[in-house]
């Protein structure tokens, strides 16, 4: 008897302990998935392996004229020419908004037609416009990236054309989705439009799954003949943003099919927590030399990670100063860490930081902690 409750208590130990479910077989050849309120990557398959981008180089293009649109450098309705340039990339490939030569269009035609039907033409107007040239706009593109911390995009053009050192990865390209999404979410409702109509010419947006799940509001797909087939999808479920890239795949409803798959299983397995306050003391230290004898340090912002549904009672705290605090400190100023661990392991971490600013104490306050500070030091 006493083995059989042994063996019972084992097994819901095990159950309480379960891991998240393993995700689904993806048949792609690089994916993330990515929690746009925690910053956490969910599940990834060769995230970091260089791919040509096709036209998700387009989210970098779009990033820079709503930059543009921010700055007032531009304007929705102001008039952008068709140059020869722009008009022959086009006629290049499969993916054009049929942009009469020498006309004029509008910002929010070209916006349509570069994001809804992926239109070359449309997007190097844009370029020109913001850039002054096509090869500053580039320039810029690059530029870009390396702010955001990125190590291995390199952008040879804006539309996405193949060309020699043109690349990013799965992480990289969901990286620039954030950013995008989290610096111009006014613009955010061109990904989610079905289709543009310009010149009489009706254009669909070739992302399926804007048909197929309401909760789906983009963002781009793209196509390479070595790489295959590229979707990066984004979807928003009781409040929470996810951002899926998949790149390689074999066909336009498989990318589809795949990145669907993708997002169910970050939705359905997966829930953001918020586990601490900012403002909220989480530990305090001895302050030497201050005003005061202690100082709280805390968090800057609210604590959310993504866990594992029905994990948050395992979550532990573990708050460390990063060493003595000596006056002055100034409020926010980082001098700790806090480790988020799950069933014993570092899930992430976060910086603690000084709650209140702490001036230097008088003469003797000073002289006094000297004291016993040269004590404790001392062999």
């Amino acid at each position: 008897m006493k083995r059989l409750f042994a063996l019972l208590f084992a097994l819901f130990a095990a159950a309480a302990h379960a891991q998240v479910p393993q995700p689904p077989e993806i048949a792609a050849r690089s994916y993330v998935l990515f929690d746009v309120t925690t910053g956490q990557v969910l599940t990834q398959k060769e995230a970091d392996t260089p791919f040509e981008p096709a036209s998700l180089t387009k989210l970098m293009s779009g990033y820079l004229v709503f930059q543009a649109l921010k700055d007032k450098k531009l304007t929705l309705q102001q008039m952008l020419p068709v140059s020869e340039r722009a008009w022959r990339t086009g006629m290049t490939g499969a993916s054009r908004s049929f942009l009469p030569l020498n006309s004029q269009v509008s910002v929010d035609d070209l916006l349509k037609g570069m994001i809804v039907q992926s239109g070359n033409d449309a997007t190097v107007v844009l370029a020109e416009g913001v850039g002054g040239s096509y090869e500053q706009f580039v320039a810029m593109m690059n530029r870009q990236a390396q702010a955001f911390g990125l190590k291995a995009t390199a952008f040879k053009n804006p539309e996405g054309l193949s060309a020699p050192g043109h690349t990013s990865t799965a992480r990289e390209l969901a990286v620039i989705a954030t950013r995008l999404i989290q610096d111009f979410p006014e613009y955010l409702h061109y990904y989610s439009m079905r289709e543009f109509t310009f010149n009489k010419i009706k254009q669909p947006n070739r992302n399926r799954l804007l048909w197929r799940d309401a909760s789906v509001d983009g963002i781009k797909t793209g196509h390479a003949e070595k790489t295959g087939y590229h979707l990066l999808g984004s979807a928003v479920r009781e409040g929470r943003r996810l951002v899926s890239v998949v790149l390689g795949t074999t066909g336009e409803e498989e990318r589809a099919q795949q990145t669907l798959a993708l997002l169910n299983y970050g939705f359905r397995f997966y829930e953001t927590a918020t586990l601490a306050e900012a403002g909220t003391p989480l530990l305090t230290v001895r302050a030497w030399k201050g005003t005061e004898k202690e100082l709280g340090l805390g968090l800057a912002a609210p604590l959310q990670v993504s866990l594992p549904r029905g994990a948050r009672e395992r979550v532990q705290l573990q708050p460390e100063a990063s060493g003595p605090v000596h006056a002055p400190v100034a409020a926010g100023q980082a001098l700790g860490t806090l480790k988020i661990m799950l069933d014993g392991k570092v899930l992430r971490t976060a910086p603690l930081v000084a709650l209140a600013a702490l001036p230097e104490g008088n003469l003797w306050r000073r002289a006094s902690d000297g004291v016993q500070l040269w004590i404790q030091d001392k062999p």
